[in-house]
């Protein structure tokens, strides 16, 4: 009866193990994730595709288009490579430094500052490695052609913004500490 019982409570383990693991780590699953889906999906297109080939996904509203972008996300400040890469490993030392000093921090800061490191990261991938940065998604209608990367950064910025903007007032973006 006894070994049943351990082994019920040893399967239970198992179970709850990566749902702990996940809600606890999430934000550091969330910035391996973006990284990796990033960096897949480029590897997809320069794999498959032509430069300047376009790929209809909704004929007038969709495409997946190789672009070489030597800009910032969404095509700005272009052939500035080198400043991109110094600002993206600054981003990551500062990341990295205050991390663990962020412990009581809003968890949607968290994952919005998770979001928008794993972005910067990604495209700072594409400029050390080919010095341009791969984009493909081309929602037409005079939008810059983007990619995953550059939607993270857009993404967790607004996040970060959000909880600067409307959660701040109640705890200035960190939680609150009860002393017992």
């Amino acid at each position: 009866m006894k070994s049943v019982k351990r082994f019920l409570q040893n399967i239970l383990l198992l179970i709850e193990l990566p749902i702990y693991v996940a809600y606890v780590h999430f934000d550091k699953l969330l910035f391996i994730g973006i990284i990796a889906l990033d960096q897949y999906t480029k590897a997809q297109v320069l794999n498959s595709m032509m430069l300047g080939e376009s790929i209809p996904i909704f004929q007038d509203n969709l495409h997946v288009t190789f672009v070489l972008n030597p800009g910032a996300a969404f095509g700005i400040l272009p052939y500035q490579r080198w400043f991109f890469v110094v600002a993206a490993l600054i981003l990551l030392i500062f990341a990295v430094f205050y991390y663990s000093k962020l412990k009581n921090i809003n968890a949607t800061m968290k994952y919005g500052g998770s979001i928008t490191v794993a972005g910067a990261i990604a495209n700072m991938i594409d400029r050390l490695g080919n010095g341009v940065v791969v984009d493909f998604i081309d929602i037409r209608h005079g939008f810059p052609v983007f990619n995953i990367a550059d939607i993270a950064i857009v993404v967790g910025m607004f996040i970060m913004i959000y909880v600067i903007m409307f959660q701040s007032e109640k705890s200035n973006g960190v939680e609150e500490v009860r002393q017992p």
